[in-house]
């Protein structure tokens, strides 16, 4: 790093963001994006939005913020719509955890929350998840008094184990920290998962914020859209740090793109059913070659083999043109991630497997 590098983010460490590699066609399963195009409407949505592009999107995102609203039965100051939902998670923990006040999570799951903690100068509390990868809601009752937590952010279903827990559990969390905000991270809800959107539907409990994104489901990675649900008075917390750093954060197109993914209502139940369907023929597939599987309630399965190492699975089906993700720390080195493709795409996956196991 250069001299004129700030000296407090010295020790900073970055995310890591999957691969995307361009050296050669790779069947691509390392970054939980979907196989299947966006909804046929998406694309016309968005050509047509190409024109305007010389205006300043609106910084409120009114159109999708009431589509939003609609599809999800709560007012449109229930919604924030952000730069996909990275920014969203941001901004609440920017929001709500500061030098006195941290940040609470567990040990395996989305590794930006304890990047986004150095970044700011925000405390961490830890929690490790049991030694099955689950996560016991009564590890975090009252941390908001017994550790000064700020806020407590929890991926439901979680990333990368795919376990899930359910919404009355992190209502109950929300409940028992009344001095926190409760962040659920709902990436994965779609395809498995119980949303906690209900709880904003009902006004209780009024610290529960949920963070869900297009990107996943809806097949639009590419685009960065996510969205926040949420109390007003929350939602109005986020809006001033928005303000305050990125007010026309979603442009035109993608915000055309949004509204017009949330039209399609059948596109979406179809493409989440199958993506089920072939979790569900993976993991058969897999537990049959000795894998041990975890229960996903994601679009990707977490897998180890008593064959090989993860490290050394990683790098065999790489060398095969198939992308995994493997996170080599202490806890997950033995395991790889496999994102559910299409099933062409797990055809492949699998031939490159059986050669690899042979």
């Amino acid at each position: 790093m250069s001299r004129y590098f700030t000296a407090e983010l010295e020790r900073l460490e970055p995310y890591t963001p999957g691969e995307q590699p361009q050296d050669q066609q790779y069947i691509k399963l390392n970054t939980n994006e979907s196989p299947y195009p966006p909804a046929p409407g998406v694309i016309q949505v968005v050509a047509a939005a190409s024109e305007a592009l010389r205006l300043y999107p609106d910084p409120e995102n009114g159109r999708l913020a009431k589509a939003a609203a609609l599809y999800h039965g709560v007012e449109p100051d229930n919604i924030l719509c952000g730069n996909g939902s990275d920014e969203n998670l941001m901004l609440a923990i920017r929001a709500f955890c500061g030098a006195g006040r941290g940040l609470a999570f567990a040990d395996v799951t989305y590794g930006f929350y304890p990047v986004w903690c150095d970044l700011f100068g925000i405390p961490q509390k830890v929690l490790p998840l049991k030694e099955d990868f689950t996560l016991d809601p009564a590890d975090y009752y009252g941390l908001d008094e017994k550790e000064k937590v700020g806020a407590i952010v929890i991926a439901n279903p979680n990333a990368p184990t795919g376990l899930t827990l359910p919404a009355d559990a992190l209502a109950g969390i929300a409940r028992r920290n009344p001095g926190a905000v409760v962040i659920v991270d709902e990436a994965y809800v779609d395809f498995g998962g119980e949303s906690c959107v209900r709880f904003v539907r009902e006004g209780t409990p009024e610290n529960l914020l949920v963070v869900q994104t297009f990107s996943k489901s809806r097949s639009m990675a590419g685009a960065r859209l996510g969205l926040c649900i949420g109390p007003k008075a929350l939602i109005d917390d986020l809006k001033r740090i928005k303000y305050s750093m990125n007010p026309y954060n979603v442009d035109r197109m993608t915000e055309a793109a949004g509204i017009a993914a949330l039209a399609d209502r059948a596109y979406f139940d179809k493409n989440c059913a199958a993506i089920r369907d072939t979790r569900a023929k993976t993991t058969d597939t897999l537990r049959k070659m000795g894998f041990t599987v975890l229960d996903s309630s994601t679009n990707f399965v977490f897998a180890k083999t008593p064959k090989m190492p993860g490290g050394e699975l990683y790098k065999a089906l790489k060398q095969r043109g198939v992308l995994v993700r493997h996170f080599a720390t202490p806890r997950l080195q033995d395991w790889v991630r496999i994102t559910i493709g299409s099933p062409e795409q797990m055809q492949g996956f699998f031939a490159a497997l059986r050669e690899i196991l042979a």
